[in-house]
């Protein structure tokens, strides 16, 4: 175990040694580099005449020999465990078991005093039957009268007599007289007189006749009379409406 650990530690530190040097080589060649391309020389005059010196490779200085640490490292020591304490019984033993003392349950007294002595219920017997003193009545079937003989009614009945039905007096049928043909509408012309006749009896009668010669003028009709008879004109004349939706013609 302890020769693993110095050749262990042998290993590791010949190759620190070993990395120590490259670096310090490394520094070495890298400041002597440094030292020959940063120096700037001052501004000569350009001799064409003279080579170039000789280029000079940067002198390395060999690593130094490896020498072993004066002390040697300290042998390895396992660590030293204490046992656990032995186990020490309790110096007092633990109290012994008692079962519960249980007091037997008290012995039975029987009462001082006997209970009574069962007597069963004295029944009073039903009293004799007796018969009733007075004898029930006999039976008397029940007397039906007779229906009283018919007589006739001392008065005959009065003779029939249909009934007497006048015929109601002819009366011949009143017929209305036929309504005058209505005179044809050719031109806006015929329409005016037609119209005076139709609103004579308006309350505005200017305004009637305006929207009568239109009506006459577009369904060439004017219908008869001052009111109504607005059917003998033709839908014409009834479907025309105003603005309003209102019917237009008088």
């Amino acid at each position: 175990m302890a020769s693993r650990a110095l050749l262990l530690l042998f290993v590791v530190t010949t190759s620190l040694l070993v990395a120590a040097t490259r670096i310090s080589a490394n520094v070495e060649q890298y400041e002597q580099e440094k030292d020959t391309y940063l120096k700037v020389p001052p501004a000569a005059p350009v001799k064409p005449t003279t080579p170039p010196p000789a280029y000079k490779p940067p002198t390395t200085t060999p690593p130094p020999a490896y020498k072993p640490p004066a002390t040697p490292p300290p042998v390895y020591k396992p660590p030293t465990t204490t046992p656990p304490p032995a186990y020490k019984p309790p110096a007092t033993p633990p109290p012994a078991y008692k079962p519960p003392t249980t007091s037997p349950p008290p012995a039975y007294k029987p009462p001082a005093t006997p209970p009574p002595a069962y007597k069963p219920p004295t029944t009073t017997p039903p009293p004799a039957y007796k018969p009733p003193a007075t004898p029930p009545p006999a039976y008397k079937p029940p007397t039906t009268t007779p229906p009283p003989a018919y007589k006739p009614p001392a008065t005959p009945p009065p003779a029939y007599k249909p009934p007497t039905t006048t015929p109601p007096a002819y009366k011949p049928p009143t017929t209305t007289p036929p309504t005058p043909a209505m005179p044809p509408v050719r031109s806006k012309k015929d329409c005016e007189p037609l119209c005076k006749e139709r609103c004579k009896l308006h309350s505005r009668m200017n305004l009637c006749l305006r929207a009568c010669i239109s009506c006459c003028d577009r369904c060439k009709c004017v219908p008869p009379g001052t009111y109504g008879n607005r059917e003998k004109c033709g839908k014409c004349y009834t479907e025309m409406t105003t603005h309003g939706n209102k019917p237009k013609c008088p």
